[in-house]
């Protein structure tokens, strides 16, 4: 480690007790792969809080799999079960000639079938399901996704979920296997996902990857971990702070008055003001601390905001208008907004040194107990229109097709329901994720789609525990995946994800 780096580093170190020796293995690790790489990568993760309902975003389509799916779903008040692969849209105010019921613009008689899609490697048949082989399909509003799936930038990872280690229906029914904590909260599962723990963890496994790459990025590790969605466990790390950015037109707020060439009148006011106001000698801590933070804001506002004005970041094609889908309404789409600027951010890259960074964006409204018709395919509408966006404005950034530097990932508090509650779903465990990228294994389901059916009529599911998937991919096997694309060692991983150890695979191939 440089002088400089390592003074930076142990600054950092005095305020973390005992984590500080992981914390200084990470950084001295990061430091040295710096020294070796010269290429740009970057992690971004789409987190969708709420917990998103899988079972209708990619869905399995074989005869066997598609009948249950229909008899569990078909059902309530409002079903929620959508329309077969090449099903015409029954015209709004008519009757559907499969479900009997009278579409209307909430409902999906008058959304048109879902969207079939051909994994390049079939997906194992597993026990439970009758099927020679396994198809495929994607939510009828996901179109803007397809071209990127054949055209093998897009993949699917099948049922991921929090685990401590691989668990089967009969041992989760016996208690003799541990299961991760609090399962089916919110908060408690959107930091497991992100940290690794439960709700009140200080430290998220892209903080941690953070860590590990610092030293690369030379003096301008503040832009290492870039959140556009405000703070985020996921991206804190032991000695890397996170950066938020503003998604509007100036990146970074600045506070007017240090930054003007007069105040009040006096040319010497805006210099006296920063001086103030990043005085770091002041007896008390709490002071210091907080001229610390305002020092290096004051800074990063600066050189990120002087960075945003250069040709390469500007000239990166702008979103599109979003339509709802079900209202025809032109409204917003902050995931698409978001994306925006992590592509300026990825622009800028050269101009601030960069050669690894983490972004953290989000959409909330996924919590579907009620009202899945009008909210999910509006949200899932979103997630396509701006990831669409986004691997459209990566494929000339000044030119250069940036689309293999940078990959994307979908995360969420956990899957939901496969049986309806009436015109929703309730909370529930293992979900399917979306990974996009040139450096992606595209056009293909990666590890086990599970069986699908709700225990009815003998129908014993070993997939499945109170019409919850258990998850056959863990979250430490899906992030590992990512992490080692993104240049960290293996012998690092275990330190990141703690219980990668307790699984047979660790990469799981998609990169």
């Amino acid at each position: 480690m440089d002088r400089r780096h390592l003074l930076r580093v142990g600054g950092a170190l005095s305020m973390l007790g005992g984590a500080a020796p992981l914390a200084l293995q990470l950084a001295a690790a990061g430091s040295a792969a710096g020294q070796a790489a010269t290429d740009y990568k970057a992690l971004v993760c789409i987190f969708l809080f709420g917990g998103n309902d899988a079972h209708n975003m990619v869905l399995a389509t074989d005869n066997d799999s598609w009948g249950r799916y229909w008899s569990a779903r078909n059902t309530g008040a409002d079903a929620i079960a959508l329309m077969p692969a090449g099903t015409a849209a029954t015209p709004v105010g008519q009757v559907s000639p499969l479900t009997g019921r009278t579409a209307d613009n909430d409902t999906p008689e008058a959304w048109g079938g879902v969207l079939p899609i051909t994994p390049r490697t079939p997906n194992p048949v597993p026990a439970g399901t009758n099927a020679g082989v396994r198809t495929f399909a994607l939510h009828p509003f996901l179109a803007p996704l397809r071209p990127i799936w054949d055209e093998q930038r897009l993949a699917v990872v099948a049922n991921v979920g929090p685990l401590i280690q691989p668990i089967t229906k009969s041992q989760y029914q016996a208690l003799t296997v541990a299961l991760p904590t609090n399962l089916f909260s919110h908060n408690d599962q959107q930091s497991v996902w992100q940290a690794n723990a439960t709700e009140g963890a200080r430290v998220g496994w892209g903080g941690r990857l953070s860590d590990l790459m610092a030293g690369m990025n030379g003096g301008n590790t503040l832009f290492t971990a870039v959140s556009t969605a405000g703070n985020a466990v996921f991206l804190s790390g032991q000695s890397v702070v996170q950066y938020q950015l503003s998604t509007g037109t100036q990146p970074a707020q600045v506070i007017t008055g240090q930054s003007g060439g007069s105040l009040f009148g006096s040319s010497l006011a805006p210099a006296r003001v920063r001086a103030l106001i990043s005085d770091t000698s002041i007896a008390h801590n709490f002071a210091a601390d907080y001229a610390t933070v305002t020092s290096r804001s004051l800074t990063a506002a600066t050189t990120v905001n002087a960075a945003f004005g250069e040709a390469v970041v500007t000239g990166v094609r702008t979103p599109t208008a979003y339509t709802n889908p079900i209202s025809g309404a032109v409204e917003a789409n902050t995931l698409a907004t978001q994306l925006y600027a992590v592509a300026r951010m990825v622009a800028a890259g050269a101009t601030l040194g960069m050669r690894r960074q983490v972004f953290f964006v989000s959409l909330g409204g996924w919590d579907t107990h009620d009202f899945q018709n009008v909210a999910q395919p509006n949200l899932l509408a979103k997630v396509a229109h701006a990831m669409a966006y986004f691997d459209s404005a990566l494929a000339s950034i000044g030119g250069v097709d940036r689309r293999t530097q940078v990959t994307a990932f979908t995360a969420s508090d956990f899957g939901r329901t496969f049986t309806t509650n009436g015109d929703g779903t309730d909370h529930a465990w293992g979900s399917h994720h979306f990974v996009m990228g040139g450096a992606v294994r595209g056009q293909n389901i990666y590890g086990q789609y599970p069986t699908l059916g709700a225990d009815v009529g003998g129908f014993n599911n070993p997939n499945m525990v109170s019409n919850a998937l258990i998850p056959t991919t863990a979250v430490d096997q899906y992030g590992a995946t990512l992490g080692a694309w993104f240049g960290a060692p293996q012998s690092e991983l275990s330190s990141i994800f703690p219980r990668l150890p307790n699984f047979s695979v660790r990469d799981l191939g998609f990169l």
